[in-house]
């Protein structure tokens, strides 16, 4: 199977196993699916202070599904949602959450990456941190991988140079994802294979074992 572990995308493809990401704000939330694999979390760009409370009642409950792999995705972004300080009372509950219910965060992160470890070494949790949609050149992959977070990569493996290269050069564990792009997770792992310079078949068993190395599957 081709494993996503991020997407936006509700469809199904054969031969692969995606989680599906959703967001508190979403309609799709009080109807969330009950069997195939999704993260649930409250994404930076929506999330409001004083729907803190209401929203964390409704997530405790709702992470606690079998079919819920992640929480989030969460996370901060400095272009986007509210001020700083905010974000990071939002953001800091969730970690908890996932630390109670012992499931892997997926993390949305713009520009705030000295203030995501800065929070990672204060609350120091101990489940995994995923970074979705690894964008950014070799020396802040390796810095956030010494940090004790995974790296997802997308789209930008096909698009970016310097991306392709913090992948080829990363030796640690690492994911593929679709996130919102229109394009079918099997064209990033042939470049990623390319990447890498091993077969899909045998890119395809390194994710099933890093999937595996987290409880994803």
């Amino acid at each position: 199977m081709f494993l996503d572990i991020h997407t936006h995308n509700t469809k199904q493809q054969q031969g692969v196993i995606a989680i599906q990401s959703l967001s508190l704000s979403e309609s799709t939330f009080l109807a969330m699916p009950k069997t195939k694999p999704i993260s649930i979390g409250i994404h930076p760009w929506y999330g409001k202070l004083e729907e803190l409370p209401k929203n964390m009642k409704y997530l405790n409950v709702l992470a606690r599904q079998d079919n819920v792999k992640l929480i989030g995705e969460c996370g901060l972004d400095k272009l986007r949602g509210e001020r700083m300080k905010i974000q990071l009372q939002i953001l800091e509950p969730q970690i908890a959450l996932a630390e109670e219910l012992q499931k892997p965060l997926i993390l949305h992160c713009v520009k705030a990456f000295d203030e995501l470890i800065a929070l990672k070494k204060r609350v120091r949790p101990t489940v995994p941190m995923i970074i979705h949609g690894f964008n950014k050149k070799y020396e802040m992959a390796q810095q956030l991988i010494h940090q004790g977070f995974y790296l997802s990569f997308g789209a930008a493996v096909l698009k970016s140079e310097e991306v392709a290269v913090a992948l080829e050069k990363t030796a640690a564990p690492f994911f593929l994802e679709t996130d919102e792009a229109e394009i079918d997770i099997k064209e990033i792992y042939i470049k990623v294979a390319e990447i890498k310079k091993i077969t899909v078949d045998e890119l395809k068993d390194v994710i099933f074992a890093n999937w595996r190395q987290l409880g994803l599957l």
